[in-house]
């Protein structure tokens, strides 16, 4: 998960990393790691702080509106502070390199997921790389909520309640008081 991270902010990183005059060249390697390392760190948090549900969402969608999701919001800023702590970056700079590669990273990252000719990753080693459940069937049960055609948080409470003790239904129930 973390190569295939790193694999798409190298690819986008030209104007935000490489081509920008205030990081030095010396440092582009080691903001490009930062930064691939930080959307994980950041999906992390946004799956345990609350937004699991959307995240869940935009794993489902396919990366329909990234741009708008809190998620993207909440991984950016991570990143920015990332960025900011460990290497030093200004805040305008770090607000500008988390700003441009985050939400279109996060998007192809999901467009990956969703594409079946692409074996690099799935919804389910995304989801189970920010929950630290591996091996969870997430997609599956993301699809058996959506008795409507969309996921929304009446699916995911139904799911929570419905859910058992495992799974997505066990770590939501915990959220709703279950």
């Amino acid at each position: 998960m973390l190569e295939t991270l790193m694999n798409l902010v190298q690819q986008q990183a030209g104007q935000a990393v490489i081509n920008n005059p205030a990081i030095p060249n010396s440092q582009n390697d080691s903001v490009m790691q930062t930064v691939a390392s930080s959307i994980l760190s950041g999906l992390g948090q946004q799956a345990q702080g609350g937004g699991l549900g959307n995240l869940l969402g935009m794993v489902v969608n396919g990366g329909g509106n990234v741009q708008q999701s809190p998620v993207t919001q909440g991984v950016q800023s991570h990143v920015e502070q990332s960025l900011m702590e460990k290497l030093g970056i200004s805040p305008q700079v770090a607000m500008s390199v988390a700003g441009s590669l985050v939400p279109i990273v996060l998007s192809k990252l999901m467009n990956k997921a969703s594409d079946p000719n692409d074996s690099s990753v799935d919804g389910n080693s995304i989801l189970g790389a920010a929950t630290g459940q591996q091996g969870v069937d997430w997609m599956g049960m993301a699809g058996s909520a959506m008795a409507d055609g969309k996921l929304d948080m009446n699916d995911l409470l139904r799911v929570a309640t419905q859910g058992g003790g495992g799974g997505l239904g066990g770590m939501l129930g915990g959220l709703f008081g279950k």
